[in-house]
């Protein structure tokens, strides 16, 4: 999700205009335009500040990132519908013991 999507939800949700945020968050109100516009992007401690001020927070964690299943995917689309539904009754059977 763009920080300009969350920032938009978060105002919104929160009844607030873009006035009423800058003057929470101490920030001009044509930024925050910008910002929600996704012409800019503000920092990611900008965006938690934000966000806080109208009411929300953004735990930031790390996960592992897993692209196995991208690379799988990607590499059927590359198939024919015909040889992609031959590999799946390929693979239905070798589950069925088949």
């Amino acid at each position: 999700m763009l920080s300009a999507t969350l920032m938009r939800e978060a105002r919104l949700r929160a009844g607030l205009t873009q006035a009423e945020l800058a003057e929470r968050s101490g920030r001009d109100r044509a930024a925050i335009a910008r910002w929600e516009r996704g012409g800019v992007a503000p920092s990611v401690e900008t965006l938690i500040e934000l966000l806080r001020a109208c009411g929300f927070d953004l735990p930031l964690v790390l996960v592992a990132y897993e692209t196995g299943g991208d690379e799988r995917l990607g590499k059927n689309v590359m198939l024919s519908p015909e040889r992609r539904l031959k590999r799946m009754l390929t693979s239905a059977d070798r589950k069925r013991g088949g």
